[in-house]
């Protein structure tokens, strides 16, 4: 199939702007660069492939985050994947910052896993992708008001999960 030039730069346009952006959610969800990169270049393929059904160029952040989104759902259900040995997993760098700023990461990550998918979702797409409370609601097919509450609730639970892993550490 033959694309003109215009669909090509358009093309080119949204994986310049957009392939960060969809790296760091795509990894917020798979925790392996292995994976995030895979179902990244898949996310861009079925973009190239259905490009002419972009209507609004607008909406191409949301229509490529669907895209991904669906994309990461299809891979759990072609295979099973395999279990990680917590004893085997180690800090590379023995740097005493880093190692501080890892262990914080994954204890803001685990806290926000903690969260019900209906609270975790629309936070992930605020905080890390920028999304508006009225582009979230579009995207999940919800009503603003309710994203919004959403999203209260959410940062209020996150704040309670880690003030009580903080004072669970100091006690």
């Amino acid at each position: 199939m033959k694309r003109d030039t215009k669909l090509i730069k358009l093309y080119e346009d949204l994986v310049a702007q957009y392939h960060t952006d969809l790296y760091r959610y795509g990894y917020w969800l798979t925790k392996d660069k292995h994976v995030t990169e895979d179902i990244v270049q898949e996310t861009f393929l079925r973009a190239w492939r259905a490009i002419e059904q972009l209507e609004d160029i607008k909406a191409a952040k949301g229509w490529l985050i669907t895209i991904l989104r669906r994309e990461n759902a299809r891979r759990f259900e072609r295979k099973q994947l395999a279990l990680v040995d917590i004893d085997d997993y180690s800090i590379a760098d023995d740097d005493e910052s880093q190692q501080q700023t890892s262990i914080e990461h994954e204890e803001l990550h685990t806290a926000i896993n903690m969260l019900s998918s209906d609270y975790k979702e629309p936070l992930i797409m605020q905080t890390m992708l920028g999304f508006s409370g009225e582009e979230i609601a579009k995207q999940l097919k919800l009503n603003k008001n309710t994203v919004m509450t959403r999203l209260f609730r959410a940062k209020k639970q996150l704040a309670e999960i880690l003030n009580s892993h903080y004072v669970d550490k100091t006690v």
